[in-house]
């Protein structure tokens, strides 16, 4: 791990940026304590299988697609009506 001083990365920063690329975590001090690190920038994570598939099936899509999924009955009427049957 490669320590500078302020000045020197002050003089030499495009430099000392590509060190990091290339070579790992840069320290930066300042009158002898580290005040800042330069790291390079992690490469992006793979997206996991099962967040990339796709569960919906061409039956599926083309009803989706239709607009004709059936609507059904809204949980949220159906549990306000329940509560004010209770009050």
């Amino acid at each position: 791990m490669k320590t500078v001083t302020i000045r020197e990365l002050h003089s030499r920063t495009g430099e000392l940026v590509r060190q990091a690329f290339q070579h790992g975590e840069i320290r930066v001090t300042d009158r002898g304590r580290v005040v800042a690190k330069i790291l390079p920038e992690a490469e992006p994570a793979e997206v996991p299988y099962f967040a990339r598939r796709k569960f919906i099936s061409p039956a599926v899509r083309k009803l989706i697609e239709s607009g004709n999924t059936g609507g059904g009955t809204d949980s949220t009427q159906t549990i306000s009506e329940d509560r004010e049957d209770r009050v």
